[in-house]
């Protein structure tokens, strides 16, 4: 058994859902049922990941945004954590309508997101009423919540990575319209026709998102350091020529 393989058993990525909850679609990712439940086949599972991480390391080569989303309970946090550690945008909490298909309307909300900041941190908030200060506070809150993750994001991302397309559908759905590649972590629930590199696996459980999360921002920043090492030799070779 393959190192990885190990691994993925270990973190129950193999688990699927209830089989009486599965979509038939998924029927070539299913490897047997038992005990009512769906167990999928590892070997899928790693074909996906395979396809997947050389997908993302390619285009994190060529300095595309990779766009993270998993706003479920059990993948906020590794959503947050990974994207962060390979440097890409992310959504965590709550996926607003149009963050793609409305793409100017959100940047001019992190207009006003900075702007709040601004006040926030500096004397300025004293100038309000305690009842404004506090309605600031709380706009400041719920948009620091669904904008964070995507401030760096100044442009419509080439790739989404996706923790249950079922419970993103409207990520997918906008991702779909324009034609923006889609990376899933997707259970036996789920439509495998709806995105375009499946990841066949357990989407429920923390520590089957946190070992598929970890394994892509690694793919990612593998391929920012092979694009970081041709330019540093590309300059290298460009002042060898000028000598």
């Amino acid at each position: 058994m393959s190192a990885l393989v190990k691994e993925l058993v270990e973190a129950g990525v193999h688990y699927g859902h209830r089989a009486s909850r599965w979509n038939p679609k998924m029927r070539p990712y299913i490897y047997a049922r038992k005990n009512l439940i769906h167990i999928i086949d590892v070997r899928e599972t790693v074909r996906g990941l395979l396809r997947a991480k050389k997908y993302l390391s390619q285009l994190a080569s060529q300095g595309s945004l990779i766009l993270f989303v998993g706003t479920k309970r059990q993948a906020g946090e590794a959503v947050a954590q990974e994207s962060l550690r390979c440097g890409m945008p992310y959504v965590n909490d709550r996926w607003l309508g149009g963050t793609l298909t409305n793409f100017r309307t959100i940047r001019s909300r992190l207009g006003r997101l900075e702007e709040l900041e601004g006040i926030k941190n500096t004397d300025k908030i004293n100038s309000y009423s305690k009842k404004m200060q506090s309605a600031l506070t709380r706009e400041y809150r719920k948009m620091f919540r669904n904008l964070d993750g995507i401030r760096t994001m100044n442009r419509i991302p080439e790739c989404l990575v996706i923790v249950d397309p079922k419970k993103e559908k409207n990520a997918v759905s906008e991702a779909r319209k324009l034609g923006i590649a889609t990376v899933a972590l997707i259970d036996t629930d789920c439509d495998p026709d709806l995105v375009d590199l499946p990841i066949p696996g357990n989407d429920d459980s923390m520590r089957s998102i946190e070992l598929i999360m970890k394994i892509l921002a690694d793919a990612v920043l593998a391929g920012k350091n092979k694009a970081a090492v041709q330019s540093q030799q590309a300059n290298e070779g460009a002042e060898v020529a000028m000598a």
